[in-house]
């Protein structure tokens, strides 16, 4: 598998960089996990978008599916030679109205995942983990053919079962969207947290995403490795890549 980072930010895009979204590929399967504002444009830098095999979403909320709608034009819009007929789109079913926008007739087709079952798309296998954030949201393990395996994190709070989840990931992306500073309510990890869960894991190497905007990524990173012994980490930036 290949990872490609589009948007790494929580909440809004910046000038500089986009919100979250990834582009996965495995032999010539391509997909797209998350579709955050701005991933759209980056994507283009690396594949057409019609290349897609697929898109998948861990949850609805606008920094992590605003750049669904655009994708979904591009599709009803451009003329060129469609991996599908229709891009399949996965989402859950526990928002309807969200679920039901996944559906735009002649470009894209919503499908749903069951968060309990195992989905298989090409030469990917992935399960899922419900996590601790205001809606549904979803974790994913992603194994390909060779048993390599992906973790995403998506938005949550910590809590110890994403440990059993994200065991021995050959690559683990974790919601770093506070660090040490932050009081009150979670519903992201600190920096320290997502150093905690990638130890806890065993994880091979880390990846911090959902970054902040106003606090100093070094700084986030500082506090994460703290907390792991020989363990690669590193904060997301646009168009950085990882073979796995």
């Amino acid at each position: 598998m290949k990872l490609t980072v589009l948007g790494y930010y929580g909440g809004y895009p910046t000038p500089l960089a986009g919100t979250t979204g990834f582009l996965l590929t495995a032999g010539d399967y391509h997909l797209l996990l998350d579709c955050g504002s701005g991933v759209l444009k980056v994507l283009e830098q690396y594949l057409d978008p019609l290349r897609l095999d697929a898109a998948i979403l861990t949850h609805y909320h606008h920094d992590h599916i605003a750049d669904v709608g655009v994708l979904q034009y591009y599709w009803q819009l451009r003329q060129g030679e469609r991996q599908e007929p229709e891009l399949p789109i996965y989402g859950h079913t526990e928002d309807p109205l969200n679920f039901a926008s996944l559906t735009w007739a002649g470009a894209t087709e919503g499908r749903s995942y069951d968060p309990e079952a195992t989905l298989n798309l090409g030469p990917l296998t992935i399960t899922f983990q419900r996590t601790i954030h205001p809606v549904p949201t979803f974790a994913m393990r992603i194994v390909d053919d060779r048993g390599k395996v992906l973790v995403f994190t998506a938005d949550t709070r910590y809590f110890p079962e994403l440990a059993d989840f994200a065991r021995d990931a050959d690559l683990l992306i974790t919601d770093t969207n506070f660090d040490h500073t932050k009081t009150g309510k979670l519903w992201h990890m600190t920096a320290a947290q997502s150093g905690k869960l990638a130890e806890q894991a065993g994880a091979k190497r880390v990846l911090l995403s959902h970054l902040p905007q106003q606090i100093d990524h070094q700084q986030l990173l500082k506090e994460a490795t703290e907390q792991v012994t020989g363990r690669p980490i590193v904060c997301a930036q646009t168009g950085m890549s990882f073979e796995i």
